[in-house]
């Protein structure tokens, strides 16, 4: 009974097969089928290969909320050098609320404000990455893939002994505000607090002195990332006026990276430049300096890398194997289709009348019967 019911069992899966094998006396290969095996198989084979790779691949994936913390401090990340002597240029921050910031974590550091030949090309180099972001959008996609790969994007140091003066001073370090909109001051004097507001006290400054001529090195918020760019880094603005004023309007945007090499929680920003000369008379009031003037946004943006699943991967690799077999099959079978209706009007090859065919086996018959002549019936003279 067991061995009975093992029987209906299997004869009841044969005739559930949806893949019945030929024998193969019924199976016919022609060159052209051969040959449109060969060109899918090196198909197949290629497009493989291309998503193999892009299997191993990574794009950036972008998420929007709404930012729910405010109660942390914003680090802002300052290397900018002014053509000023470090005694007689001063910087502070002066947010919404009134609060006048004293930086501590910024330092002062006398330089030489004109490039080497080597800080010059880095600064082009960087200048021309600039651009090409401002252009192609997805470049920042790679920088952010490869953080860990790419060098900090500091200044090199001067090589060698300088024996120029130290003309300029470079303000550098950082600092930790509040999350509200805010003003970055660097102008003349250093900063005082009063209960009226504050001010930058210079009296023994001439106005002859004031050179508001800067290079921004670096200019960041949130935790400093090695490998990324910023809008401002490597801008530089030369002016041959005492009374210049330089207006850059940030809106920044707190984002977190969450990537394969790293995860941090940093902001991005978008600048708007300005630049005027004071003139009271022509009604162009203001104070000569360098104002940053940013502002938080309540939006927070989550960038991610994301990776194609195995399983994702699979199904893509079976649907080429899958449409490229079948796309050539049927191929083939029109392409043969199209070749037997043009035989059968022409009258070409198994589509000759049976006539024609008759009497050209005729011909060869005799001809294969004809017998040559021997040597012993040749007439002898």
């Amino acid at each position: 009974m067991r061995r009975l019911s093992r029987r209906k069992v299997l004869s009841l899966v044969r005739e559930l097969d949806a893949f019945p094998k030929v024998s193969d006396s019924y199976v016919e290969t022609s060159a052209s089928g051969g040959t449109v095996s060969l060109i899918a198989f090196g198909a197949m084979a290629l497009l493989a290969v291309l998503e193999f790779f892009v299997y191993r691949d990574t794009w950036m994936k972008y998420e929007y909320e709404v930012d729910k913390d405010f109660s942390s401090k914003l680090r802002i990340n300052i290397d900018i050098t002014v053509a000023m002597k470090c005694q007689d240029v001063g910087a502070d921050i002066l947010d919404l609320a009134e609060t006048m910031i004293t930086p501590r974590g910024l330092l002062y550091k006398p330089v030489i404000f004109d490039l080497t030949p080597q800080q010059r090309l880095w600064q082009r180099t960087l200048l021309l990455i600039q651009n090409r972001l401002r252009e192609e959008h997805a470049l920042q996609e790679v920088l952010y893939k490869t953080l860990l790969k790419g060098g900090p994007t500091a200044l090199p140091p001067r090589e060698g002994v300088s024996l120029d003066p130290l003309n300029a001073c470079r303000i550098h370090g950082h600092v930790y505000v509040n999350k509200v909109a805010g003003n970055l001051h660097i102008s003349v004097g250093k900063p005082i607090h009063h209960p009226q507001g504050h001010a930058h006290i210079a009296p023994f400054v001439s106005h002859e002195m004031y050179n508001f001529s800067h290079r921004i090195d670096h200019l960041s918020f949130g935790e400093e990332i090695p490998g990324v760019i910023n809008p401002l880094d490597g801008t530089e603005k030369i002016t041959f006026n005492n009374n210049q004023m330089f207006q850059y309007f940030i809106t920044v945007v707190p984002t977190r990276l969450n990537t394969y090499k790293i995860s941090a929680d940093t902001h991005q920003f978008s600048v708007t430049e300005r630049e005027r000369v004071i003139n009271h008379a022509a009604g162009s009031h203001g104070v000569s300096g360098i104002f940053v003037k940013y502002d938080t946004s309540s939006l927070m943006v989550t960038v991610s890398e994301q990776h194609m699943p195995l399983w994702q991967f699979l199904v893509r690799l079976c649907g080429i194997i899958g449409g490229i077999f079948s796309t050539t099959g049927m191929l083939h079978g029109l392409v043969g289709f199209c070749f037997d209706v043009i035989c059968c009007r022409l009258k070409l090859g198994v589509y000759r009348p049976r006539e024609d065919v008759q009497l050209h086996n005729q011909m060869n018959n005799l001809n294969n019967h004809q017998t040559p002549l021997l040597a012993d019936d040749v007439p002898q003279e």
